[in-house]
């Protein structure tokens, strides 16, 4: 078993950026890639970004592309989503989850076997 513990969200206006963590225990030998989604209310939860391994490929939603990074610090087994630049669309609880693999990328929640309990992000106007 994984588990994950997001922390770092928050009530920030449009423009500003916000860093979400996520600390990852247990099995962690056997996660293949993390990655982070996000739901609005009345909406499915989306995929907004995914990192292997090692932490040298990275794959995002097309709508966060060029403002939101994920990273990786294997040594503190925690997965970092970097925001930038934030609009009130980007409003959600956002998830971190794992998964054992294989993985294809395809950014889909089937690919993932563990999730933590989100992390309120709210931008106003």
């Amino acid at each position: 078993q994984v588990q994950l513990v997001e922390s770092g969200g928050g009530l920030v206006q449009a423009g500003d950026s916000l860093r979400l963590s996520c600390v990852a225990s247990g099995r962690t030998f056997s996660i293949e890639a993390m990655g982070w989604f996000r739901q609005a209310p009345g909406k499915e939860r989306e995929f907004v970004g995914a990192i292997g391994r090692s932490g040298g490929n990275t794959y995002y939603a097309t709508s966060v592309k060029g403002r939101f990074t994920v990273s990786r610090d294997n040594a503190k087994n925690t997965v970092y989503l970097r925001m930038n630049s934030l609009k009130p669309e980007d409003t959600a609880v956002y998830y971190c989850a794992a998964a054992r693999g294989p993985y294809y990328w395809g950014g889909t929640t089937a690919e993932y076997d563990y999730w933590g309990q989100g992390t309120q992000v709210t931008v106003s106007t």
